[in-house]
Order: structure tokens, then sequence, then C-alpha cells
């Protein structure tokens, strides 16, 4: 197949949501050239988001399923607890997969400044979706993987991408819910959202017309956390 049959692939594949499909069609892509297209990152991008994205709702919906079974004293915990190890296994297959992808071939040919954020960006969501499942030493190294991404993804953005582009925004929503829900630290969470949504309010005449949509909806869900975190902090914020 040439490159336009497996980018062809991926969109028929995300339509019916065979998740699993697309990947395999985009790695395809990658493999025949690295240097990814705008659009073809973000079909990469929800390939991958998608395949984790369901199993993070499992492991989610079985972390709490096992809270209660434990305060039973159910016997029912060790089938719970292997099931929930075989979903951890698929999560680290992908988010290693991903990872591995940027490091190997993805970042070395980005040819502009912001695909660099773009992968840096998602080095650093796939690193957080880690710590999520993880713990001890594991959890640790994950969250200080992480939190080295988003810094080298906000070292360029802040440099060479406008206050009110889209990846410089989504980049400043996702490093704030890494300080907010990783680092456990809402104080600099909210540092870090308000600073963006400030920035990017003042330019606000400026942004692209393609981009206006996709900017005022990630400044809303920035403003959305800013003023959830903001009312906990006010509260105490002592779970």
């Amino acid at each position: 197949g040439t490159r336009d049959d497996f980018i062809y692939m991926a969109k028929i594949t995300e339509q019916t949501e065979r998740f699993e499909d697309m990947l395999d069609a985009m790695n395809k892509v990658v493999n025949a050239n690295a240097d990814l297209s705008v659009e073809e990152r973000n079909l990469l991008s929800v390939a991958y988001k998608n395949t984790i994205g369901s199993r993070r709702t499992a492991w989610r919906a079985l972390s709490s399923i096992e809270k209660k079974e434990e305060q039973k004293g159910s016997k029912n915990l060790p089938l719970l607890k292997g099931y929930k190890s075989k979903i951890e296994g698929e999560l680290n297959r992908y988010c290693n997969e991903i990872l591995n992808l940027i490091d190997s071939q993805l970042i070395g040919k980005a040819s502009n400044d912001e695909a660099k954020v773009f992968y840096h960006k998602m080095k650093g969501d796939y690193y957080r979706y880690i710590s999520e499942y993880t713990s001890g030493e594991a959890r640790k190294k994950a969250g200080e993987d992480a939190h080295g991404a988003y810094k080298a993804a906000t070292a360029i953005a802040e440099e060479k991408l406008k206050t009110t582009h889209p990846i410089r925004l989504g980049l400043a929503l996702n490093y704030s819910v890494f300080y907010y829900e990783v680092n456990e630290d809402p104080g600099v969470a909210c540092q870090l959202a308000k600073k963006a949504f400030d920035d990017a309010i003042a330019d606000i005449d400026q942004i692209e017309e393609d981009q206006y949509k996709d900017a005022t909806t990630i400044m809303q869900l920035i403003r959305d956390n800013l003023t959830l975190w903001t009312s906990e902090l006010e509260e105490g914020g002592d779970e």
C-alpha cells in the first residue's frame, strides 16, 4: 500500500471507531516517512488517544470497584486484580509504543517548531498517563519524565508559538493538569493556567481565523479548571 492508502484507512478506521486498526495504519505512515503533516500528526494523536483512552477509563472504573470490594473483604479480589493488571499491561504496551515512536522517529524528523512542541507535549501526556496507573518508583520516574517533556515543549512554545496557538494552549492545559494531578501542586497549576489564559485573552484579536474555534475551546477548558481549582484552594483544598 502507498502512504495515501494508509491515510485513507486511518480515516475509515477512525469513522468506524476501530482505533487499534487506526494505530496500525498510522504506524505504517510513520515508518514510510516520519516527517508528518499537521493532518497526519492529528490522526496519529487521535489513534493513540482513543486506544489508550478506553483503557484509562476501564482502569479507573476497576480501581473504584476494587476499593468497594476491599471494604467488603470480597473473595473476588484476586480475579479483579488479575483483570486490572491485564489492562495495565495493555496501557504499558501502547504508552511505551508511542513514546518509543516519538523518541526514535518523530522528534528527530520534526521540521518545524509547531511539530516539536506537539511531540514534546505528547510525550508529557503519555508519561502522565503512565503515572496514573503505576505506583512507587515507577510513578515517580513517569512523573519526572512527564515534567521534563512538558518543560521542553513549553520552552519552544513560549519562544516560537503565539499565545493563542491551539498547540501552545493545549500544552498549558495539560501541563497545568499535570501539576494538579501528578505533582499535587494546585498553586502552580493555577498560576500556569491563569498565565496562559490571560496571555491569550490579551492577544485574542490575533487568533488565526482557522484556529479560532480550537483556541477558544481550549481557553474555556483552562478557565473551567481554574474555577474548580481556585475554589478548592480557597476551601483549603485538603481531601
